[in-house]
């Protein structure tokens, strides 16, 4: 049920490419450039939008491979708007859309970043390192996580 005096409204779908790396931006997430941003956008299984009076002021996508494997990515909340339970409306519409969609046997990951381990938490997600896994990065083209061939001395 909406409450008719909630400025907020979640719809599906994903923003435009401006609107998602803004969105990225101004909540303190890295930049995308837009070549990149035109690939991933038609690939996302499931995504959502948060508005304030029609203005996108927040993002979450879930994308995979369909059936054995998932990844939450692009959870953002612009600043002005933190704080009051967004976040949270964010994750449950993503997980209700997997919970309805995905296998049984589906694996959702994500990566967690300082005190959003505490949402993530609320809808069921565990650190790997307690199963005795570690999450790992690499970022193309440089950057931590990046790795190519050791030069040789």
């Amino acid at each position: 049920m909406n409450d008719l005096s909630d400025p907020y409204e979640l719809s599906g779908g994903v923003p435009s490419i401006e609107v998602f790396r803004r969105l990225r931006t101004d909540a303190g997430l890295s930049d995308k450039t837009p070549e990149a941003v035109a690939l991933a956008l038609p690939n996302t299984w499931h995504g959502v939008v948060l508005h304030h009076e029609g203005e996108p002021i927040g993002m979450g996508r879930v994308i995979g491979d369909g059936g054995t494997a998932f990844q939450i990515v692009d959870v953002c909340v612009h600043p002005a708007h933190q704080q009051r339970g967004l976040g949270k409306r964010i994750m449950a519409a993503l997980t209700e859309e997997l919970e309805r969609r995905a296998p049984a046997t589906a694996y959702v990951s994500l990566i967690a970043d300082g005190p959003a381990r505490f949402l993530y938490e609320r809808f069921g997600f565990a650190d790997t390192a307690a199963h005795e896994s570690i999450g790992m990065y690499r970022v193309m083209g440089g950057g931590p996580g990046a790795s190519g061939p050791r030069a040789e001395p």
